[in-house]
């Protein structure tokens, strides 16, 4: 199994604030990578670093074997349409409607005729279980699930081999939580995608996270899958997973 992503060594600083001294991970092609943490620890940080929103102050973050550390222009530019993006509030353009914001990659991208782009479009807001009605609309006339999901389709839109995830069930009620982490699994064996998702949210852990990363003190301390990292015996670990299975065993 071919690795994506591997991050070695990250340093990162803001002013002589440190937030990671020295993380190391890697991804492997085709899985559902989580990234979880105690608050404060660099989680999202993590994950701009490895979409080029931000630079590590030392360390070599590589993803789909282009080495990050002084990318050139081109190479940046070429890189991004092969990685889509959900941020956790969805970052729509307020301004456009949802096929609009579908389409800004494709019209800065491509130069594929107005009639491709709009099949395309009503293909994405299809794929992620949204109506091609729902195109004419605003973001302010969604809730929040069509937001996430819309915002999916403009991830999407460049048919990606990597899909990144900023908390993408927070805000949504149980029932909405579970039916996107579904949407997950089945855009992942439908397109062969490889996602790499920050959350805090235990369904999510256990049901579609393949192996994940777990950031605390500045530093990964745990990494593989559920079984894995339940035998850390770091606190944050350990408290993380007790506290969020005792809630469950009350509600039973």
């Amino acid at each position: 199994m071919s690795t994506v992503i591997k991050a070695e060594g990250i340093v990162t600083r803001f002013g002589k604030r440190v937030i990671h001294d020295g993380v190391n991970l890697h991804v492997d092609r085709g899985e559902i990578y989580g990234i979880l943490g105690e608050s404060g620890s660099g989680k999202s940080v993590l994950m701009k670093e490895m979409i080029m929103l931000l630079e590590p102050a030392a360390g070599k973050m590589t993803v789909l074997d282009q080495t990050l550390n002084n990318i050139s222009f081109e190479e940046a530019q070429a890189l991004r349409r092969k990685w889509g993006v959900l941020f956790q509030f969805g970052a729509l353009f307020s301004p456009l409607t949802v096929a609009e914001n579908i389409e800004v990659q494709l019209k800065e991208y491509t130069d594929i005729t107005k009639t491709m782009r709009n099949e395309l479009i009503n293909s994405k807001l299809y794929m992620v279980g949204l109506e091609p009605r729902v195109g004419a609309l605003y973001p302010s006339e969604l809730s929040g699930g069509m937001i996430k999901r819309a915002a999916l389709a403009r991830a999407l839109a460049m048919e990606p081999e990597l899909l990144f995830l900023d908390e993408p069930t927070s805000g949504l009620d149980p029932i909405g939580a579970r039916n996107f982490d579904e949407l997950i699994l089945e855009l992942r064996e439908l397109l062969g995608i490889t996602v790499v998702m920050i959350t805090h949210d235990l369904d999510s852990i256990v049901n579609i996270v393949d192996r994940m990363s777990v950031l605390a003190d500045k530093h990964v301390v745990a990494e593989g899958n559920v079984k894995n990292v339940l035998q850390s015996q770091h606190p944050f670990v350990e408290a993380f997973f007790k506290n969020k299975y005792t809630q469950m065993k009350r509600l039973l």
